[in-house]
């Protein structure tokens, strides 16, 4: 017993010296509330603002593709109908996340979006080879580079981690 109090002492007095020696990306400093060093102060400030502003992008990114779409359909150019809500399929995934938070919803957040990339990709891909509408097409191969730049970003939320 007397073991055991002595191993959790010199880890409780050890635990600030091992924090400061430790980066910020561990959590550590956070997690015993010790200050970050200057660099890492600076560092987390900049990545977290270079991150706002790009995934920002991406809301801004989507909007600007769902408004050309819309165009696209309501020139007449082609014969198509845009959905007015989403199949049941994106109803249950969006409802799965309103229902979790935490790491279970970051984590599932991060999936969908690398799974929703994937098949956004492959299906511009597909459109771009084989498509019947030349203006779509066209649409299509514009968008095409921002959308595989949003799955490079969203592979990187799970690297990141």
């Amino acid at each position: 017993m007397k073991r055991s109090i002595i191993v959790v002492g010199c880890l409780l007095l050890a635990s600030p010296i091992l924090a400061q020696s430790a980066g910020e990306k561990t959590g550590v400093k956070s997690a015993l509330g010790i200050s970050p060093s200057t660099a890492d102060f600076v560092k987390e400030v900049a990545i977290s603002d270079m991150f706002e502003i790009e995934s920002n992008k991406l809301v801004i990114d989507h909007t600007k593709t769902k408004t050309e779409l819309k165009g696209l359909v309501r020139s007449g150019k082609m014969k198509a109908e845009l959905p007015t809500e989403l199949d049941s399929s994106h109803k249950s995934k969006l409802d799965k996340l309103k229902s979790e938070n935490g790491k279970d919803f970051s984590s599932d957040f991060d999936s969908m979006q690398v799974s929703a990339h994937k098949d956004a990709v492959s299906l511009f891909e597909r459109y771009a080879k084989g498509g019947d509408n030349p203006d779509l097409k066209n649409w299509v191969g514009k968008t095409l580079p921002a959308l595989k730049h949003h799955l490079e970003m969203a592979q990187n939320l799970n690297k990141s981690k």
